[in-house]
């Protein structure tokens, strides 16, 4: 049994839940915000054992208030019928009346979208989502994202072996 054990994930008590990494990627991410997030306690114990997915997550104003859609939160296994939900609904996100306006405005003026880029728990053990406002990138920046990060990679390799030398 210690075997099955020690192959088990550790629970997150505070840092990154979970991370969507091609938010960088496809978007120019502009202004940053952390906002509480509305979970049951059966998503909270998903999100500490690390079972959640921004991929399609995206975020935006529903009634006035800022709602999470798409995030996949899985089903907590030892859970009872609390934790038989839908694993991608709409998650109410705790922001001040003023920051929605200026998120809705910038979307509706700018063509901005607001893309989750990643989910943790702060000190006090609270679940937040950091949201930003971004920007599609074209084909040509992405392509110049690969070459910068290529030579970041090549450049640190040479200074490896010329140090090792």
């Amino acid at each position: 049994m210690a075997a099955a054990e020690a192959r088990k994930k550790p629970l997150i008590s505070h840092g990154t839940a979970a991370l969507n990494r091609r938010a960088r990627f496809d978007y120019k991410i502009g202004e940053v915000i952390e906002a509480g997030l509305v979970l049951l306690g059966p998503e909270v114990k998903s999100l500490r054992a690390g079972r959640a997915s921004l991929s399609e997550a995206w975020a935006g104003e529903r009634e006035g208030e800022m709602f999470l859609f798409g995030c996949h939160i899985g089903e907590w296994q030892a859970g009872s019928f609390m934790a038989k939900m839908d694993p991608v609904r709409p998650r109410k996100l705790l922001l001040h009346k003023k920051q929605v306006r200026e998120l809705t405005g910038a979307t509706t003026r700018e063509g901005a979208t607001i893309v989750p880029l990643e989910i943790r728990f702060n000190d006090k053990g609270r679940a937040k989502v950091l949201i930003g406002l971004a920007t599609g990138k074209k084909l040509h920046d992405k392509r110049a994202d690969i070459a910068k990060r290529d030579w970041q990679r090549d450049k640190a390799r040479l200074m490896r072996n010329k140090g090792g030398e």
